[in-house]
C-alpha cells in the first residue's frame, strides 16, 4: 500500500496497538502496579509482530512507523513554551533556582558517567566508538523522539546504530521511570518522607488502572476561538506549524555553516520557534488566545504515538550486536541517577526534596512526561511548590539539555573535542552547578530527612 493512503492506514493500525496497550493496562496487575504507560506496552505489542520476532505485519506499516518518531517530535518541543507565561528571570531563579541546579547536575552527570564508563570499559573491550556514550543522555533524558531525531546526525558521524540504541536506551529510561520511581515512592510513602502522602493515604486505585471515575474527572482544554470561524484544536495545530515552519528556515541557515552540521536535526530549533511564537504573540494580545491545556493534549497525543512507533520500530538487530556495551552503559546510567536520587536530593533541596527530587528523577530518566507522572503520584493536588519550581528550571534546562542545544550537539562535540575533553567539559559543568548551589544555601552535607 504505498503513498498518503498507506500512510493513514499505518497510522490507524498503529493507534490500535495503542489501545490496546491501554486495554492491557487497565487488566494486567503488573502492568497497572508498575504504572507502564500504555505507549511502551502498545510498542512493545508492535514489535513483538514485527519483522523481527513473528513477522506477521505487511511491510509498509514500518515504512511509515520508522519516520514517525522523527517527525512528530518536532511538534512536541514546539508545542513545550507555546501559551506559557514566562515570568522575569529573577522569580524563576528565586523559585527554581535549586532545581535547575540539581538538574544540570544530574543531566550533566549522564554525560560524564558514560563517557568514562565508554572510554575506560567499553572502547577497549568492546571496540565501541566514543560517541557511543552519547545514547544515554540522548536516550534517558532527551526520548524516543529526539532519539529519532538523531538519526542523520549519527549517521553523518558514522554512527549510523546510534538512533536505534538511543530509541532502546529511551525505552530502558521510561521503564526505569515508572518502575523505579513507584517503587522508590511506596518506601518514601513508608518512611514519611512525602508531604501529602503516608500509609494510610496511600497512591489512589484508580491511577493504577488508569481511569478516571466520573466524580474525579476534569476538563483537558478550553476554547478560546469561536469554531464557527475555526476550530480551537486546529487554531492550535496552526500556531504549532508555524513554530515549526520558524525553526526549518532556522535549520536551513545552521546547515550551511559547517559541512558537520548537514545532519544537525530540527526538533530543538522547532523549540525555538515555539519561543519566538510565543514571545512575538505577547505584545501582539495574540497570546490570549492560547490555551495552554489545548497545546498539552497537543504534545501529549504525538508522545503517545511517537513511543508507540518509536518502540515498534526498533532494529533489534542493532541491538543485538551491541548487547553487552548497552547493558552495561544503562546499568551505570540507572545506577547515577538512583545515587542523585538518594544521595544528592536530600541534599541539595533545601524543602520537600522528595517531591522535588522524584520529578527530577522522572524527567532525568525518562522525558518531562514521566517527571510530572511521579510528581502527581506524591503530590496529586500541587500542595507543594514543586511543580512550579519544576516549570520554572523546564524553561532555563529545556533549551540546552534534555532534547535541547547540548542534546543536539553532543555527538559533534564529542567529535570535535575527543573524548577527555568531553569529559572535563561536563564535569566543568557539574563543579560549576554544585559550587552554585553551594553558594546559594541550598546544598548542605547532611541529608534532609524530613518532609518540611
Amino acid at each position: 500500500m504505498d503513498g498518503l493512503t498507506g500512510v493513514f492506514f499505518s497510522l490507524c493500525i498503529l493507534l490500535l496497538f495503542l489501545l490496546a496497550g491501554k486495554v492491557l493496562r487497565a487488566k494486567v496487575v503488573l502492568f497497572q502496579r508498575i504504572f507502564l504507560p500504555a505507549s511502551i506496552i502498545g510498542g512493545f505489542l508492535a514489535l513483538f509482530f514485527g519483522p523481527y520476532l513473528l513477522d506477521v505485519l505487511p511491510e509498509f506499516l514500518y515504512d511509515t512507523w520508522t519516520q514517525v518518531p522523527g517527525l512528530l517530535i518536532n511538534i512536541v518541543f514546539a508545542t513545550l513554551f507555546l501559551g506559557v507565561v514566562i515570568p522575569g528571570l529573577k522569580v524563576m531563579w528565586t523559585q527554581g533556582g535549586s532545581q535547575l541546579c540539581f538538574g544540570m547536575i544530574v543531566g550533566s552527570g549522564q554525560y560524564l558517567v558514560a563517557m568514562l564508563v565508554t572510554v575506560l570499559l567499553l572502547v577497549p573491550l568492546f571496540n565501541v566508538p566514543p560517541i557511543f556514550a552519547t545514547i544515554l543522555e540522548i536516550g534517558f533524558a532527551g526520548g524516543h523522539g529526539t532519539a529519532a531525531g538523531m538519526q542523520q546526525v549519527f549517521t553523518e558521524l558514522g554512527f549510523p546504530a546510534g538512533s536505534a540504541l538511543a530509541q532502546m536506551s529511551a525505552t530502558v529510561g521510561i521503564i526505569t521511570a515508572v518502575v523505579g520511581g513507584v517503587f522508590y515512592i511506596n518506601i518514601a510513602i513508608r518512611k514519611g518522607y512525602c508531604v501529602n502522602l503516608d500509609e494510610t493515604r496511600g497512591i489512589p486505585e484508580f491511577k493504577k488502572k488508569g481511569l478516571i471515575p466520573e466524580k474525579q474527572r476534569f476538563t483537558i482544554s478550553r476554547a478560546t476561538v469561536a469554531s464557527e470561524s475555526i476550530e480551537p484544536l486546529a487554531f492550535h495545530f496552526a500556531i504549532v506549524g508555524v513554530a515549526i515552519l520558524i525553526g526549518w528556515i532556522m535549520l536551513a541557515g545552521i546547515r550551511q555553516l559547517h559541512p558537520m552540521l548537514g545532519g544537525f536535526p530540527l526538533f530543538p530549533l522547532a523549540m525555538m520557534g515555539g519561543m519566538i511564537v510565543q514571545a512575538v504573540s505577547v505584545p501582539l494580545k495574540v497570546s490570549q488566545y492560547y490555551d495552554r491545556l489545548t497545546f498539552e493534549r497537543i504534545l501529549g497525543f504525538s508522545l503517545d504515538v511517537l513511543v508507540v512507533a518509536a518502540i515498534a520500530s526498533i532494529r533489534l538487530d542493532l541491538f543485538i550486536e551491541n548487547l553487552w556495551p548497552f547493558i552495561i552503559l544503562m546499568a551505570a546510567g540507572i545506577a547515577w541517577l538512583f545515587f542523585s536520587l538518594l544521595v544528592l536530593a536530600p541534599r541539595m533541596f533545601p524543602y520537600n526534596w522528595l517531591e522535588r527530587g522524584i520529578t527530577e528523577y522522572g524527567m532525568q530518566s525518562g522525558v518531562t512526561a514521566m517527571g510530572l507522572l511521579l510528581l502527581r503520584l506524591v503530590d496529586p493536588y500541587y500542595k507543594t511548590d514543586t511543580a512550579q519550581a519544576f516549570g520554572f528550571k523546564q524553561m532555563l534546562y529545556e533549551p540546552f539539555l534534555g532534547g535541547g542545544f547540548i542534546t543536539a550537539t553532543a555527538p559533534f562535540i564529542l567529535v570535535s573535542l575527543g573524548i577527555w575533553w568531553s569529559i572535563w567539559a561536563a564535569a566543568g559543568i557539574i563543579l560549576l552547578f554544585g559550587m552554585i548551589s553551594w553558594l546559594s544555601g541550598w546544598t548542605r552535607h547532611t541529608p534532609r530527612k524530613k518532609v518540611r
